[in-house]
């Protein structure tokens, strides 16, 4: 067996740091030895997580490291990351274990952010994992039930069918959209008027989709009221209480907040001694995604300072980029420097709609939508083999629901 020279660990199983290991690995570098380090022994697939909530498989968004690094020469290890020495390019996990680096690559990814809002942490369904996905999935199902055996307290029923998202990026204007129909749908299921049912959605800027384009933002607000979604434009939440949420000029009745307003970078990044953040708690790279002053160790996707950081398609270029660049360091080869490049989007507005915007070209309607489940199947194509990324996607129809009444209804 060849010596090992240089051990090359990334931190993160998600779009960025699953790039990165699968590009190292094509490299096919000699006496190398490639780790993936993640909390968990699956990657989630975020783009899938408004489906979940909505009834479709979890198997969409939960892909297994196993299926992804099958027959690779990577090492995928499950552990959390508790402390980063830089200087003697060490790390240690939850676990015990140590581990030693040439090359380190962080690919943390981001973390729901909720501004100390009095209440909001402790209140709302977040929208950053399956885990949460499916306990907001369940939490309606059980709303919906109560609904269904009380039928005396019309006011009582009011509030549980109302829920209200927040935030008018495009994470809320997907879950907005699916709720419209699915909630109705479940209200059906139980026996419940689909007249109940309220959909509010909350954005502190002047419109939905703050961050595109103004004919975008229209197209898809137009979309969104013809699914019955009310829209709160220049509103803020202020607290949310049990069973009550504030917003600055008005309060609202409902059990159900889903907060989708606010991400930041993982907190660990702050904690790690040697790195310089921005004023957002991103940290500084250099024109070959290094963090400052730290040779061979490489910030990427939503924690790195970068044009676009945050976006999937932005990680996953930047882990192909650093993946390249580790392979030319380790041959003595020049470097090249890392240049952005714009997103392509695809958001969802309810089943069967979406808005794409693909430089300067604009589609809505079915196209978009279709160009988002290519979009979906070509990413699953890039991880998986051929028949294992057929069946992630055809997973994407199947439904499962979390209530003896939806799963009887089903059959």
């Amino acid at each position: 067996m060849d010596k090992i020279e240089g051990k090359i660990i990334i931190v993160g199983g998600g779009f960025g740091g699953i790039s990165t290991a699968l590009n190292l690995g094509k490299a096919r570098l000699r006496n190398v030895k490639i780790t993936l380090i993640s909390d968990k022994s699956h990657f989630e697939y975020q783009a899938a997580l408004y489906r979940v909530i909505t009834g479709r498989s979890p198997l969409e968004a939960c892909i297994p490291m196993r299926d992804i690094f099958d027959g690779k020469n990577i090492e995928a290890l499950e552990d959390t990351i508790m402390d980063i020495n830089t200087e003697e390019k060490k790390l240690e996990g939850k676990s015990g274990s140590r581990y030693s680096f040439d090359f380190l690559v962080l690919a943390l990814g981001s973390e729901t952010a909720y501004f100390n809002i009095p209440g909001l942490k402790e209140l709302s369904f977040g929208f950053k994992s399956i885990s949460e996905a499916l306990a907001l999935k369940k939490h309606l199902h059980e709303l919906f039930k109560a609904c269904a055996v009380s039928q005396t307290d019309q006011e009582e029923d009011v509030c549980r069918a109302h829920l209200v998202i927040v935030g008018a990026g495009a994470s809320g204007v997907e879950i907005a959209g699916e709720l419209a129909i699915y909630a109705k749908g479940l209200a059906k299921q139980h026996k419940i008027s689909p007249s109940l049912v309220t959909i509010d959605l909350i954005e502190a800027a002047s419109r939905v989709l703050p961050m595109m384009p103004e004919d975008v933002s229209e197209k898809a607000t137009k979309q969104l009221r013809k699914l019955g979604v009310n829209i709160f434009l220049n509103r803020m939440v202020v607290k949310e209480e049990i069973e009550k949420v504030f917003l600055k000029d008005m309060e609202m009745r409902t059990k159900t907040v889903i907060w989708t307003a606010g991400a930041g970078p993982n907190h660990f990044y702050s904690q790690i001694e040697g790195l310089t953040l921005d004023k957002k708690g991103r940290v500084i790279v250099d024109e070959f995604l290094q963090a400052k002053n730290n040779p061979n160790l490489f910030v990427i996707g939503d924690a790195a300072a970068t044009t676009y950081s945050g976006m999937a398609q932005t990680a996953i270029r930047d882990g192909e980029f650093v993946a390249k660049t580790i392979a030319k360091k380790i041959q003595n080869k020049p470097l090249e420097s890392y240049q952005p490049r714009r997103p392509i989007y695809a958001i969802p507005v309810g089943p069967g709609w979406a808005a794409a915007l693909i430089g300067d070209w604009r589609f809505y309607g079915r196209i978009g939508w279709w160009l988002r489940r290519l979009a979906d199947f070509r990413y699953f194509l890039s991880i998986l083999s051929f028949g294992k990324a057929l069946l992630v996607f055809q997973n994407s129809k199947t439904l499962c629901e979390s209530c003896n009444i939806c799963t009887a209804r089903e059959k």
